[in-house]
């Protein structure tokens, strides 16, 4: 395994394998036997950073979620899992009453809401600080300075380690992230988006802003992450759901243009020429960029995170990859 470290503040920030671990469906549906094997596997492989949120996954059963947190503290409590694995939820997304399905009735970012979900997370996973938490979705009905300043209180608290943000435009990550600092308090130091190799649209309107889709990885904010390399970007579904390999997963409409083919090409080429799977080679594209990127991964099955866990290991040339990047 590889690590990076994320965060600046010595107090605070840790060192994580390049390769994240997600839970989402852990509990509801992968059972618990199964995600017990994935966790203790990719624990044994060196993963050090596991992924949840506090709203996994209201929509498979008609809860308000929280079965991903349960289950990861029942494995952290059976395993004795003490600090060498670093958990990271989310808050602002949960359903305020029970959902099947994604709502716009959620419980948002207001400094109650806050401390009252951080406490239940860390109830949840059985751990007296949350190592990383999220800012889930965008909030504009709450001020963000009040948001702001209700995770600054959880870290000097000592509650919360390092904060990051999740599905938010560009710039209310930098707004949040100066007025933070205008404050002398900490600020959003890791981005979760979604982020693969294929390009897709973003200007199909999404269930939160009529502007386009802001929880995808696009021009502004990839040159921002350029422009703050300290920033640590996390890419969630990276592997499409399988709709890299798999027939009955067909790509969705944001991905319907000329580039996708191309793309596609590339991949078949580089997959190849290096005997991976491309699967893999879209693990490690993201890994060893520029602009290095976390990819989080889900298992629902131990085969599957093999198959992740060997891409940390594939050195992409720089011939393979300028094939990669140039593909339109």
């Amino acid at each position: 395994m590889r690590y990076r470290t994320i965060g600046t503040d010595p107090k605070t920030r840790r060192e994580v394998s390049v390769l994240s671990l997600g839970a989402m469906l852990m509990g509801t549906l992968t059972d618990e036997a199964t995600s017990f094997a994935v966790l203790d596997r990719y624990a044994e492989a060196g993963g050090t950073s596991i992924d949840t949120s506090n709203n996994y996954a209201f929509w498979v059963d008609g809860s308000q979620g929280g079965e991903s947190e349960q289950l990861l503290g029942r494995w952290r409590r059976s395993r004795g899992v003490g600090d060498e694995i670093v958990i990271a939820t989310k808050l602002g997304a949960r359903p305020n009453a029970p959902a099947t399905g994604f709502t716009r009735d959620i419980e948002g970012l207001s400094p109650k809401v806050i401390r009252e979900s951080a406490e239940r997370s860390r109830e949840h996973l059985g751990v007296e600080r949350l190592d990383l938490l999220y800012a889930h979705v965008q909030d504009r009905g709450v001020p963000t300075r009040d948001t702001v300043e209700a995770f600054g209180e959880l870290v000097a608290e000592g509650t919360v380690g390092l904060l990051g943000v999740s599905n938010h435009w560009a710039w209310q990550v930098e707004r949040a992230r100066a007025l933070a600092e205008a404050a002398g308090l900490p600020g959003y130091e890791v981005l979760q988006y979604h982020h693969t190799y294929l390009r897709q649209r973003t200007d199909l309107p999404s269930l939160r802003s009529p502007d386009g889709q802001e929880g995808v990885a696009a021009g502004d904010l990839l040159s921002y992450l350029r422009a703050e390399p300290a920033l640590v970007p996390v890419a969630y579904s990276p592997l499409l759901a399988g709709a890299y390999v798999r027939a009955d997963k067909p790509l969705g409409p944001e991905f319907d243009h000329p580039g996708t083919r191309a793309r596609q090409a590339a991949l078949r080429t580089v997959a190849e020429e290096t005997g991976a799977t491309v699967n893999q080679v879209v693990l490690a594209w993201l890994i060893g960029g520029e602009v290095p990127v976390v990819p989080l991964v889900g298992a629902s099955s131990v085969a599957q995170l093999e198959e992740s866990l060997a891409a940390v290991d594939l050195e992409l040339t720089t011939e393979q990859r300028a094939t990669l990047d140039a593909a339109r």
